[in-house]
């Protein structure tokens, strides 16, 4: 967190942070930081590895450009601690952009993981050649942008996608598993959560989920649950999860300043 009054610094992801006093940031990232931010010499910035890995930065200089650069002077490295509890959503391809809105949103409440999942009723389907790789890369630039956008540590992997099959299989080796259901009994606030290890977060797509998938994953030992009266769309559904599991957990007890 920032201190009062001020604004979080904008985070630029590298490889590896630097060992030394100085700095040099490069390609994209650079290009980014001169022509969009319009990043100035004085003012600060946060280099990330997209592991937790974080080093507060000042710039030194600024050469915008095709082959901008920017000069800065380290102040302080630190790691971000991964959560005690991990959340990896499970989120079912959804027709036209709202896949990618659900990631979006979901990386930036704090997501750890995504798994795209074929699901039945899934409008959207990516075939195992380019056009699913494409979808799959589109994914995880868009999860890779809302992690700078949210200023956030960890850059959340985003896996291949994978059948039901396969996901009764995860939840078997996850330390617990809920299935959003707007028909379930028990509500999020009446269900033991873990305090710690991988919680996987089923998010179905616009037709909900499939009797006999739903069915698949309770035997493999998912729980079904409500998040209240309303039916949020697939697009906003682990967002809000995310939001209340912040709450209900302690989640969103570690921060680090900046």
């Amino acid at each position: 967190m920032a201190d009062a009054g001020e604004t979080t610094p904008p985070v630029f992801l590298v490889d590896a942070l630097p060992s030394g006093e100085y700095a040099l940031l490069t390609g994209e990232e650079a290009r980014h930081a001169a022509t969009v931010r319009r990043m100035r010499a004085g003012e600060r910035l946060l280099l990330g590895d997209g592991a937790g890995g974080l080093a507060r930065c000042t710039v030194e200089a600024v050469r915008p450009g095709r082959d901008a650069e920017i000069e800065l002077r380290v102040t302080r490295r630190w790691t971000d601690p991964a959560p005690a509890l991990r959340v990896t959503v499970v989120q079912a391809l959804a027709k036209g952009d709202r896949g990618e809105l659900a990631v979006e949103l979901a990386t930036e409440a704090g997501a750890d993981a995504v798994i795209p999942w074929r699901a039945a009723r899934s409008v959207a389907k990516w075939d195992e050649g380019p056009r699913g790789a494409k979808a799959l890369a589109r994914w995880r630039s868009t999860v890779r942008s809302a992690a700078k956008q949210a200023r956030r540590s960890r850059v959340p992997e985003v896996a291949e996608p994978l059948s039901t099959a396969e996901l009764a299989g995860r939840v078997r080796r996850a330390t617990a598993a809920l299935v959003l259901d707007a028909a379930a009994g028990p509500g999020l606030a009446a269900v033991h959560l873990p305090a710690e290890g991988e919680l996987l977060l089923v998010v179905g797509p616009e037709g909900g989920i499939a009797p006999e998938e739903a069915g698949l994953l309770a035997e493999a030992g998912a729980t079904a649950v409500r998040l209240g009266p309303d039916v949020l769309r697939t697009s906003t559904a682990a967002a809000v999860t995310l939001g209340a599991l912040g709450v209900l957990t302690g989640r969103w007890d570690r921060g680090e300043s900046t």
